[in-house]
């Protein structure tokens, strides 16, 4: 005879699967149709180039190094559409401190000749100076997230014009643009990944940061400062976008100040189909990383079929909606368990 703990058993709901498992098996059923198509309308393979694939994982890790943050931001329950402008910002300041030859000294005399880790500090910096002031405001204007980081957006954008009056920053050293070369991009953006992993899941500020997104009257009543942690959050993500545009700037072998033009939305996007809540309180890592696989597999794959990028643009767009809407499915779905 079974006894209650068989029954029980027996009884108990079967477990769901993970949001990550779901959306891994998505993206291997937009790898196996791209695959699929490649072979008919080209009749050659997609994913199973090498070259092919390094080319497109290297597209996305900048567009993932934003995408961490910015899932870290959405949990709070804010947003950040800044991230693309402050990463050319950090571009532009971090090139410039680069620089190398006579010409580039004529230019800035001051910034030549820098040692290797001097550029990158100083774009990193820069784009964590803007996630404070983004922070700042949020947390002690009360100004709603999305018009600080929208004012953000467009201040960081202009700045990057101004610093150089809208010319490109080139003649960079080779210690800095080995940060661009082979897989660097990668291995920097997997590291930022599995550090901020860690951090959401095992330390303070990621069950403040979950907390803060889930109930934030909650979080103050409990003892949380919102406002600082806040502030930590909206530093990060720049901190992360800052990281992106020197990265940005070693591959390209130039800052320039039309860098990481809608950048954010891809991030936001990354974000949102990696399982991301735009109500805040759930996310991620594991599930941003996987999402921006997922986008730079469609945006390679409709490259690899030839299809304009006008239509990958449409395309794009129909994503995010999808991604909003499925979040908006799963949150009244939740609500109602």
């Amino acid at each position: 005879m079974a006894n209650a703990t068989d029954v029980a058993e027996n009884n108990a709901p079967a477990r769901k699967l993970p949001v990550e498992a779901n959306i891994f098996l998505v993206l291997i059923g937009i790898a196996v149709f791209f695959e699929v198509l490649g072979w008919i309308v080209k009749g050659d393979t997609f994913l199973f180039n090498p070259q092919r694939l390094l080319i497109m994982v290297l597209q996305v890790s900048i567009i993932g190094l934003l995408a961490i943050g910015v899932t870290q931001v959405i949990i709070t329950g804010g947003i950040d559409l800044s991230s693309g402008s402050v990463l050319a910002l950090s571009a532009m300041v971090a090139a410039s401190f680069a620089q190398t030859s006579d010409y580039a000294r004529a230019v800035f005399p001051m910034f030549t000749d820098m040692p290797f880790l001097v550029p990158v500090f100083a774009g990193i910096a820069v784009g964590a100076l803007a996630g404070f002031i983004n922070g700042s405001l949020i947390a002690y204007t009360a100004i709603p997230p999305f018009i600080a980081t929208l004012g953000m957006m467009v201040t960081a954008r202009g700045l990057a014009r101004y610093y150089t009056k809208g010319q490109p920053i080139s003649l960079l050293s080779e210690e800095y643009m080995w940060l661009g070369s082979g897989t660097i991009p990668v291995i920097i953006f997997l590291m930022a990944a599995v550090i901020f992993h860690i951090a959401l899941r095992f330390t303070r500020y990621g069950k403040f940061t979950y907390a803060t997104g889930a109930n934030v009257q909650a979080a103050k009543v409990s003892g949380i400062n919102v406002g600082r942690h806040l502030i930590k959050v909206y530093t990060l993500a720049g901190l992360l976008a800052g990281l992106g545009g020197v990265v940005a700037a070693a591959r390209a072998g130039s800052g320039q100040a039309g860098m990481g033009l809608a950048y954010e939305l891809d991030a936001i996007a990354a974000a949102v189909i990696g399982g991301t809540s735009l109500a805040g309180g759930v996310g991620r890592i594991t599930g941003t990383v996987i999402g921006t696989i997922i986008l730079g597999t469609m945006m390679s794959g409709f490259t690899f079929l030839g299809i304009d990028a006008y239509i990958q643009d449409i395309v794009k767009g129909g994503i995010i909606v999808a991604a909003v809407v499925a979040d908006q499915y799963r949150q009244r779905k939740r609500a109602k368990a």
